[in-house]
């Protein structure tokens, strides 16, 4: 029997191609009629590594919607995104999540520079300190946490960030400026895992204390709604749990119209039959933060996370939202 060809879009990024790989691996394996190749697109978001995302429509716009028009237009078969910068308050007619993997750590973590620790941070409150971030959301939480810190615009695929604060380097800006160095940054532990620098990670924070974006740690693929023989193929390596968790933060997203410049997080868990889902909002100095936590069962994600977000809007969310909106 000949192999059945699925293409698979990703970004050219070292974390995207190692996220990638795992997807055609559990497929192939799977599937042992399927051949799995791989599409690399460098994205717009990839080939700006100095100006801010919102020119380019957020993280969706960035690093999502090229790879998705491949998809609509039958280039690919599917699509590989991290959950977290697929945008939630929009829908995108004909395409569907096929396949969630099982969840990595979703929390955020600190990456100092040699001479600086953790314990530093704490004693100044941040004071003195410059810490790079291109994430509205971890901007508005590290400043809670560190009233005194400087949050400085800091770009680039994970390792290459690691290095440009290793080497002391400054981040250009798209108006010819700099910024920088950075002390420390901001990431996530699950990237920071797949490109092999865990061993960098000086602080863990908990996910209560550093909500994380709405999919954090989920790695997504996506395919056209009607091509009903790739969402088989993708349903084989689909993570249940996975999936429910990402169905519910994703309802929030929706329901609150948050777009990419809001400081939004969600973070769901599983145990039995029950979901917890805790949800905030910020604004963008963090000097506000609302939150919402509810319990519900877990096969009815999407109620629990509507009823979640209208627990915010009731706070008062919505006017925080509008505030960081674009002009």
């Amino acid at each position: 029997m000949a192999a059945i060809s699925l293409r698979i879009g990703t970004r050219k990024s070292k974390m995207a191609l190692a996220q990638t790989e795992e997807i055609a691996r559990r497929l192939e394996a799977a599937a042992s009629d399927l051949k799995v190749e791989i599409v690399k697109f460098e994205t717009r978001g990839d080939a700006d590594q100095t100006g801010l995302l919102l020119p380019h429509g957020g993280k969706g716009g960035a690093f999502v919607a090229e790879i998705r028009e491949a998809v609509i237009a039958g280039k690919l078969h599917a699509a590989m995104h991290s959950l977290k910068d697929m945008p939630g308050n929009e829908d995108t007619p004909g395409l569907v999540i096929g396949a969630t993997l099982s969840r990595d750590p979703p929390t955020d973590a600190l990456v100092m520079r040699a001479g600086v620790t953790f314990e530093d941070l704490k004693r100044t409150r941040g004071k003195g300190f410059k810490i790079g971030t291109n994430a509205v959301r971890r901007a508005a939480y590290v400043r809670r946490l560190f009233p005194e810190i400087e949050v400085i615009h800091f770009r680039g695929a994970a390792d290459t960030r690691v290095r440009k604060l290793d080497n002391g380097e400054m981040q250009r800006l798209a108006d010819g400026g700099e910024v920088g160095p950075a002390d420390a940054l901001i990431m996530a532990r699950s990237g920071l895992e797949r490109v092999g620098l865990a061993g960098r990670i000086a602080h863990e924070f908990k996910a209560l204390e550093m909500l994380p974006a709405a999919g954090q740690g989920i790695v997504a693929v996506e395919c056209a709604a009607n091509d009903w023989q790739t969402r088989q193929y993708l349903a084989l390596i689909d993570d249940p749990a996975a999936h429910l968790c990402a169905d519910a933060e994703r309802e929030v997203l929706w329901v609150l119209n948050g777009h990419c410049n809001s400081p939004i997080a969600g973070y769901s868990t599983i145990d039995g039959r029950q979901m917890t889902l805790t949800a905030s909002v910020l604004d963008l100095e963090g000097d506000r933060l609302l939150e919402a936590s509810r319990i519900g069962p877990a096969d009815k994600p999407r109620e629990l996370g509507r009823a979640v977000a209208f627990d915010l809007l009731g706070k008062g969310a919505a006017a925080i939202i509008e505030t960081s909106r674009p002009a």
